[in-house]
Order: structure tokens, then C-alpha cells, then sequence
């Protein structure tokens, strides 16, 4: 049985923004974590660390063409689901489910977890979703799925053995259980598992058992990690992974939400990673506090180091922080046409389009600023806060022409106008908390869209609420990201700037 370990602090989120379904590894004093992507290209954000609580993404598994297909006809919150990664018999291993018409479960396999990443081995046999593999002693790998049932797999071919049979899903009655994970831990195989939806409700529970296809003895303390009923400022807490660390401590990754505002709470920045100290009782593990300060040293306020929020796009490619809309063709969204610059070409006429050039980054922190220096001369685009296609506020220019465009759920407003001399020009999105006083309905945030003129100073076009940006009103599985567009012949942008502000 691992080693008892006395109480620690972690400052909370680990990993910022739109980071859900965190898996976790661990190989010598260096820690692997990939989340999910759902509709966004590149597939799969790959973290690196050595002490859990500063990570540096390094890479995204799936990202080329070959390996990552999101047709337009794919809904938002669709795509790549909950992947699992491991690392056995020297490779990394990772397995997700791409939730498409003709997806289903893939298998990818890495040397260096920085990529590349072999192309996607289909496992056909494996329903549903939240995949996950354990090997035992003899070297037989088994998949559990999302339900939750098992089947047994060789994953270097994807080919499958027997039928998925049942095993344990969680409490009498319990929503979606889901996310599971295997572990041999001592004398036991250890079966964790998501319950109660990824909403107010989520939570996490643990069974065990002798062999890894059971019977499973839940845990008498179930669920082992929840926040349902409770004031804590990090709500909807679940779908978590377990890893030991060096010194024989054990630790857990799981997404949670901060939800702001008045009620019911709105949470803006997606499902983030969060970390938490394991202790062990009588075989069972016990999590410890989730502290929430981003402020204790050593930690900055931001996630993202500072060389990461400015781009002056003068790489011959984009970074692995940049994500776009179902797919990024080169021809679309290059740095190569206009030295310095990032070209967009249109493809959608609208953010409300699903084939929209995007290029964006998550939204990381409660209030923040972004800028961008456009030249609009030869097309339309701008500056965009992106939740979904049926939920965006853009401030976007075409020609000496500037507008403020409200996309929320049906409705489609053209908030503000003003014409401009001709010329490059610097737009803006700041979010700030709501002024005083707060009430019932006071929302999360307001999202302003200006201008900056050259001598510096700002321009507000509109100020919106920022709840209806938030996946209370939207639904689905993602958060925000920031980020620029073109909708009209070609835009394009000389540097991107990204910074967090005190809340």
C-alpha cells in the first residue's frame, strides 16, 4: 500500500481555461497530461511538468489533417471526447473517442509525447465513450468505457476479444457513470469512476477488486470527491485520474468549474484541471482540500507564461496554443503569405457559420485584455469571443468601416457602427468584473469591444453581459476562446496580445 503523506496545498487551477478531462502519467520526475478538444483543431492539448502545478503545453496529439477529420456537419461540443494516456512498455498510449458520424474509439501511440503521434488505429469493438487501458501482469490490455463495461484489447491493432461485459457504475440510480480508470495499487485493482453528469451534481467514486475484471467492492466513503450542495467556489467537480508521485505521494487531476455571478452561476472559462492531495485510509483513497488561489507565490496570477500571450506571428507556424474551428487548411491560415502577419482567407461569411476561419486561444483567466493589429483593406474579420456559433461578440472591420456584432442563440444584433480613417488598426476585448451593486441576476463578467487609437488610448464601442458567453445559457461542454477571423476576402494580422488583468 503506498505510503501515508502528510496534507498538501495546491494553488488552483493547475491548467486554466478550456482544459476538461484531464489524464494524467507519469514517467521517471516528468508528468504527461492531455485533455479534451472537442470541435477545435489541432486535437488533444499535451502537458508537460515536474511538480504537478506549473505545466507547459508542448504539443497536441492530433495534429494533422490525416489523424483529425471535424466535418462541418459536426455540432459544437462534438469531436474529441475524455482521452486516456499512458505510458507502457516504453511508448506513450492514448486512446479517445472522436464523437463524429463514423468516429468512434482511436488508438495513438508516441515515443516522444511532444509528437509526432502515429496516425489513429481504429478499436471498432470499443462502444461509447471515455475509453481508458490498464495492463496487468501478463501483459493483457483492457479497455473500460464510459456505461461502465470492459473488453479486453490488443492495442496495436485496435482488435478486440469477447464482448464488453459490465462491471460496476458507481451508486444505486447514479447519472452517467463515466470516465473510468484502472489501476493495479497494492494488492488491489482500483476502479475510478465520474457520476452525477459533469454538472452541479458531478463527483467522483472508487470501487476495488482482486482481479481487473472485478467483482468491485465500492467504497464505503463514496463519492470520494464531490462539491453538490456546497458553497465552494470550484463547482461541477469529477472526471478524475490518479497519479503517484516520486516520493510516493499520490495526487489526483479532475475538471471543475468557477462558476461567478448571481444565481445559478455562470462559468465562462470551460471545465479547467484542477489538483488534489491524496492520502490513503484503510486502502481507500481519501482527497484532500481543493484550494482555489492563484495568487500565493509560487504561482503566477495567469496559467500562461507571459512569452506565450504575445504572437507577433514571425514563426513559420502557428504555436501549439493556437486552436481553430473543425479544421485549420494552410491555404486559410498561414504566416508564410504576408511576412510577419497572419492571413486569413474566408470560408464561412459569419462567426455563426461552422466552416468560419478562426484562429483563437482559450480564455484563461476571469478578467483578461486581448489585442489585435488588423489590416482590413482587402476583406472583413476581426476580433471575436467565441463560446459556439450560436453564441459569440465580435468586433469586426472591413475597409474604414468598424462594427460590434451580438450572436445569442437566435438572435443576431449589430450592437454598435463607426466609420474609421482607412488603415491598419488595433482592436480590443477587455473583461472585467460587472460594476457594483450585485444582485440575483448580476452576470459573471462584461465583455467590452473598442478600439485603440494610435496615441493609446481606448475607444468602447459596447459593453455586454457576459453570461450569455457562458455554457449555463449556451449548453455543451466548452468554454471561451479568443481569438481572430476573416468572413470576407483575405484579413490580416500583424501581432496578437494576450494579458491577464488584477480582478
Amino acid at each position: 500500500m503506498p505510503a501515508q503523506n502528510q496534507p498538501a496545498r495546491a494553488a488552483n487551477p493547475v491548467i486554466c481555461g478550456f482544459h476538461p478531462d484531464p489524464s494524467i502519467c507519469r514517467v521517471g520526475d516528468d508528468y504527461y497530461l492531455a485533455c479534451s478538444s472537442f470541435e477545435y483543431f489541432p486535437g488533444v492539448p499535451l502537458f508537460h511538468s515536474r511538480d504537478l502545478v506549473h505545466w507547459r503545453q508542448i504539443g497536441n496529439v492530433l495534429d494533422r489533417p490525416e489523424q483529425l477529420r471535424l466535418p462541418a456537419s459536426m455540432p459544437s461540443s462534438g469531436g474529441i471526447y475524455a482521452p486516456t494516456l499512458r505510458h507502457h512498455d516504453g511508448r506513450f498510449w492514448l486512446i479517445v473517442t472522436n464523437a463524429r458520424e463514423g468516429g468512434g474509439n482511436v488508438i495513438v501511440t508516441a515515443t516522444d509525447p511532444a509528437g509526432p503521434w502515429s496516425d489513429p488505429i481504429p478499436a471498432p469493438g470499443v462502444p461509447g465513450i471515455d475509453p481508458d487501458l490498464a495492463w496487468d501482469e501478463d501483459g493483457t490490455c483492457w479497455c473500460t468505457v464510459a456505461g461502465v463495461s470492459q473488453v479486453r484489447i490488443d492495442p496495436s491493432t485496435g482488435e478486440t476479444y469477447g464482448t464488453p461485459r459490465g462491471l460496476w457504475s458507481g451508486g444505486p440510480g447514479a447519472k452517467a457513470p463515466e470516465a473510468p480508470h484502472l489501476y493495479r495499487i497494492g494488492d488491489h485493482w482500483y476502479l475510478l469512476i465520474a457520476e452525477g453528469g459533469t454538472e452541479r451534481g458531478h463527483g467522483v467514486s472508487i470501487a476495488r477488486g482482486r482481479t481487473p475484471q472485478g467483482p468491485f467492492e465500492p467504497c464505503p466513503a463514496n463519492p470520494i470527491l464531490t462539491h453538490r450542495g456546497t458553497g465552494h467556489p470550484v463547482q461541477n467537480t469529477g472526471h478524475a485520474d490518479l497519479v503517484q508521485a516520486p516520493d510516493g505521494s499520490w495526487w489526483m487531476v479532475f475538471l471543475g468549474v468557477r462558476p461567478r455571478g448571481g444565481t445559478p452561476g455562470w462559468h465562462v472559462l470551460g471545465r479547467e484541471t484542477f489538483l488534489a492531495p491524496v492520502t490513503w485510509e484503510d486502502g481507500w483513497p481519501v482527497v484532500g482540500e481543493v484550494t482555489l488561489d492563484l495568487s500565493a507565490p509560487p504561482w503566477p496570477l495567469s496559467c500562461a507564461p507571459v512569452e506565450e500571450r504575445y504572437d507577433d506571428f514571425e514563426l513559420g507556424e502557428l504555436g501549439p496554443t493556437w486552436i481553430s474551428v473543425r479544421d485549420r487548411p494552410a491555404e486559410l491560415c498561414t504566416t508564410k503569405e504576408r511576412p510577419g502577419w497572419l492571413s486569413l482567407h474566408a470560408r464561412g461569411g459569419s462567426l455563426d457559420d461552422p466552416d468560419v476561419v478562426f484562429a483563437g486561444r482559450r480564455q484563461q483567466d476571469l478578467t483578461c485584455r486581448a489585442r489585435t493589429l488588423v489590416d482590413p483593406s482587402e476583406g472583413r474579420g476581426g476580433l471575436a469571443v467565441r463560446l459556439d456559433e450560436r453564441h459569440h461578440y465580435a468586433i469586426e472591420a472591413c475597409g474604414t468601416d468598424v462594427r460590434v456584432i451580438a450572436r445569442v442563440g437566435s438572435l443576431r444584433t449589430v450592437v454598435a457602427e463607426r466609420s474609421l480613417p482607412a488603415g491598419p488598426l488595433v482592436l480590443t476585448i477587455t473583461i472585467t468584473d460587472p460594476a457594483p451593486p450585485h444582485g440575483p441576476c448580476t452576470g459573471p463578467d462584461v465583455v467590452s469591444l473598442g478600439i485603440e487609437r494610435p496615441d493609446g488610448t481606448c475607444t468602447e464601442l459596447a459593453a455586454l453581459d457576459g453570461r450569455y458567453l457562458s455554457t449555463e445559457v449556451a449548453g455543451g461542454f466548452t468554454g471561451r476562446v479568443i481569438g481572430m477571423y476573416a468572413t470576407a476576402g483575405t484579413v490580416h494580422f500583424d501581432w496578437f496580445d494576450y494579458e491577464p488583468l488584477e480582478g
